[in-house]
Order: C-alpha cells, then sequence, then structure tokens
C-alpha cells in the first residue's frame, strides 16, 4: 500500500547531552526569527531536551547568547517564554490543567474518544494525514501542525480536547501535561478567548505541496470556520471522490502505548522490586560514606552537578505511565538518558520508594516536578528532610496566576 511521504529533514533525536550541545549549536536565532511559522522552517527542536531536564531554559539561552545577540525582546526568547509561561500555568492549576478551565464554545457533546480514521491517517485533510504520521513516525512536529490537528479534531470532528491532547501525549517525545494539555486548551478556546481555526491557505502558506488543502473542508473562510467550531457537529472525514482519482486513502496502524517500558527499550538497564533495590542503595550508600542518593526520574535527565551524590538510582512512578501510557519510541528516548546515569531502575511507587529511603537514613536528592504522583510524592519527601532542586527559570514565577500569556510576558519580561 502507497505511503504518504514524510515531512523532509532530519528527525531523530539523540537521548544525550552531546546530541542536546549540538542542536543548541546548531540554533540561529535571525533564521528563527525569519521562518519559525513554516514547517521546513530554522525552529530548534529542542523541546525534547528540555521537557526530560537535559537543558534547562536558562541554560540554553546562555548558551545562544555566547553566539547570538537574543533579547528579551526577540522571537526566540518570546517562544522561551511560552515555555515558562506554561509551567508558571501548570504549578498553579495543577491536575487542573486535564479539565476545562473555561466552558467550551460549542454547547453540544464532544466525543470522548478520537476517530479512527484520524489515528489512521485517513481522514482525507492531508495536513492532517501528513501531520499524524509524522507524529506516530518521529515523536516530533512543528508546532504549527500540532496546533492543526488540535484544532480539526476539536472543531471540526467534535472531539473532546483532553482526548487529542493525552493521545498525542503519548507520543511526543516532548510530551508535557502543561504545555500539550494546555495549548489543546488554548486552541479549543477552554484557555483562550476564542477557537483557533486555520484554513487552506494557512496551511498553503507554511506547509509542503504534499500537505496542501484545497478542496477540503479546511477550504473555507474563517468565518466560515468560526461558525463549524461554535455551531456544527463532527463534519467526518472528506467523502471519498466519486470519480475515483484519489485512489484509496492508505491508512497506518497507530503506534502501540505502553505503561511500562517495552523489553527493548530497557535493555541494559538492571530491574529490581522495591525490597532489593532498596537494599542495594544502603549498601551503596555505606560504601561511598555518603547518604545523600540522587534520584534520576524521566524529568531531570541532564548531567549531575559536581559534588553532588555518589549513588544514583533511576525511579519511575507507575501509576504515572498507568494514567499517562507512552509510545515505544518515547520510553526509548527517556531510558536511553537514563542509562547514561544509572546502572539500574525501579518502576513502583514514587512516594513509597522515596519514603522507604529516608526510613532507612538515607537523604533523596531530586529535581521538582509537576506530573501528578510525581509532584505529590515530592511534596511529602521534603517535609521528611529530601532534598528538592527547583527547576531552573529564566524569568520570574508570578505568584498569582497569570490567565494568558501576555498577562505573563508583561509582567516577568520588565
Amino acid at each position: 500500500m502507497s505511503q504518504l511521504p514524510l515531512l523532509a529533514g532530519e528527525t531523530g533525536f539523540e537521548p544525550t547531552p552531546e546530541a542536546a550541545r549540538a542542536r543548541l549549536e546548531a540554533v540561529d536565532p535571525g533564521a528563527y526569527a525569519r521562518t519559525r511559522n513554516a514547517l521546513d522552517g530554522a525552529v530548534t527542536r529542542l523541546s525534547p531536551y528540555l521537557t526530560h531536564g537535559l537543558l534547562d531554559v536558562p541554560e540554553a539561552l546562555a548558551a545562544i547568547r555566547t553566539r547570538h545577540h537574543v533579547p528579551v525582546s526577540h522571537k526566540l526568547a518570546f517562544e522561551f517564554g511560552w515555555r515558562e509561561y506554561f509551567r508558571h500555568a501548570w504549578r498553579h492549576l495543577g491536575e487542573g490543567v486535564l479539565a476545562d478551565v473555561r466552558p467550551p464554545p460549542w454547547s453540544g457533546r464532544y466525543a470522548s474518544a478520537m476517530p479512527a480514521d484520524i489515528l489512521e491517517a485517513r481522514t482525507g485533510v492531508p495536513a492532517i494525514d501528513h501531520a499524524v504520521r509524522e507524529l506516530h513516525a518521529t515523536g516530533w512536529l512543528h508546532n504549527h501542525a500540532r496546533m492543526w490537528v488540535a484544532s480539526y479534531v476539536v472543531h471540526l470532528r467534535k472531539v473532546h480536547w483532553r482526548a487529542g491532547a493525552d493521545w498525542m501525549h503519548a507520543h511526543l517525545l516532548d510530551g508535557d501535561l502543561g504545555a500539550n494539555h494546555l495549548s489543546w486548551q488554548w486552541v479549543a478556546a477552554t484557555f483562550s478567548a476564542k477557537p483557533y481555526v486555520f484554513d487552506a491557505g494557512n496551511v498553503a502558506r507554511y506547509a509542503p505541496r504534499a500537505w496542501q488543502c484545497g478542496g477540503t473542508v479546511v477550504d473555507r473562510s474563517y468565518e466560515a470556520l468560526d461558525a463549524l467550531a461554535r455551531g456544527a457537529p463532527d463534519v467526518g472525514p472528506e467523502p471519498a471522490d466519486p470519480r475515483g482519482r484519489s485512489g484509496p486513502r492508505p491508512a497506518t496502524e497507530p503506534p502501540a502505548v505502553h505503561a511500562s517500558p517495552p523489553a527493548d527499550a530497557l535493555a541494559g538497564l538492571r530491574t529490581a522490586d522495591e525490597p532489593a533495590w532498596l537494599a542495594e542503595i544502603v549498601a551503596a550508600c555505606a560504601a561511598s560514606g555518603d547518604a545523600r542518593v540522587r534520584i534520576v526520574h524521566p524529568w531531570s535527565l541532564g548531567a549531575p552537578r559536581e559534588g553532588g551524590p555518589a549513588t544514583r538510582v533511576g525511579l519511575l512512578h507507575a501509576p504515572y505511565h498507568s494514567r499517562f501510557p507512552w509510545s515505544s519510541r518515547r520510553w526509548a528516548f527517556v531510558l536511553g538518558a537514563m542509562r547514561t546515569h544509572v546502572e539500574g531502575v525501579h518502576l513502583g511507587d514514587a512516594r513509597r520508594a522515596l519514603d522507604a529511603l529516608l526510613d532507612a537514613g538515607l537523604v533523596p536528592v531530586l529535581r521538582d516536578a509537576l506530573v501528578p504522583g510525581w509532584r505529590e510524592a515530592i511534596e511529602a519527601a521534603a517535609r521528611r528532610g529530601a532534598v528538592v532542586e527547583p527547576v531552573p527559570r529564566e524569568w520570574d514565577d508570578p505568584d498569582r496566576l497569570c490567565g494568558s500569556f501576555t498577562r505573563f510576558w508583561n509582567i516577568v519580561s520588565r
């Protein structure tokens, strides 16, 4: 069966500090400002490294500024600001990012599951089908393509944004509940003032020829698209060409997602149940004479600091992954990075594991995280004496929730 081609360009992401530094060195702020909206534009592709802690925003900006002038007014600084804004909002909203922040624009009942034609990239809207294939094949999408997909899913197919956000989060290497789910809410108008819609002209301006959408449901005025978003039911996939000129639509099986690491992703990492895991850590700390234990979790995969704990252990919070499973590609990226720091990993309950370390007289040292389960486990461990390191920020984190990026940016960029 024929396959729609992927967008041209290198899409691999090696889960190493060296790969992250190479991407930093390749950043061209001038080209970014000129071409960032185009799918083949000079975007940074730093997001997987930022999400999983191989890089931090201040570190990335400082490295770029050693070679380029990037004032706070620059488009690249603005983009990093969006990342810090989403974390700010997530800190305030907590699990509220998983529910409507505001009422949606349509009064009907949104579907709770993704349609098969979208998941199989056979909607008949080329930009959507290409984007879905790109996501499934690479674990990454240009932000413009993400917005087109979200807009189509929510406003034209009438699928609740949460279903789409969970699906995309599972496959993105940079999947971040704050940034991803609030971006879907921004498109859905449950975290913004109006629905985000796109037309065929927008695709023609920023995407390759194969992605063009002339003659499809998005080939109409913005006023008509806004009316569909606010008042029409599911438009369904594109009708088949009655003259048969388009041929059969190729379908792809969406990659499986996993609530625990696939065996091949774990290759080279030892796994242990909690008693054996704890005994090994206690012995290692006794041998080093250092009661501190560095906890390496999926959002803290950067190089260890000098003078840090001699003992480092990998920890995965199983309840989180049961709620938010990942693709094999995402697991391979995370565990590949973890493998550079630890020899083994424990898949269990983070709070119970941290309590066990504290009960043994050890001192967990770990990076803060806002993901469900981890956030509560870290807060509880901190109350018992664990050392929690904040995620470094370039800009301040206002004490009160800023309901929009504009409000946030006006405060922090002064």
